[in-house]
């Protein structure tokens, strides 16, 4: 059960770096400009934003499952 949750773990931590995070707006007016630097330097900061998220409900799951496994090894 831990290897399987492990593997989940990384393989959504990894997958964002190959998406892209751009909305359909946002991807047309960067598409239609000749620089692209700045389209990648969009999708980064959109990349960015994302993970904080992700961070935050990752340390509210770790935190129950201590408080869980603390009061189950207590009992």
């Amino acid at each position: 059960m831990k290897l399987r949750f492990f593997l989940l773990a990384i393989v959504l931590l990894l997958v964002p770096s190959l998406a892209e995070a751009q909305c359909a707006m946002c991807r047309a007016v960067l598409e239609s400009s000749e620089n692209q630097s700045t389209a990648e330097g969009i999708n980064n900061g959109i990349m960015y934003l994302m993970v904080f998220p992700y961070l935050a409900i990752g340390g509210l799951a770790y935190f129950v499952y201590r408080s869980y496994k603390k009061n189950k090894s207590s009992e």
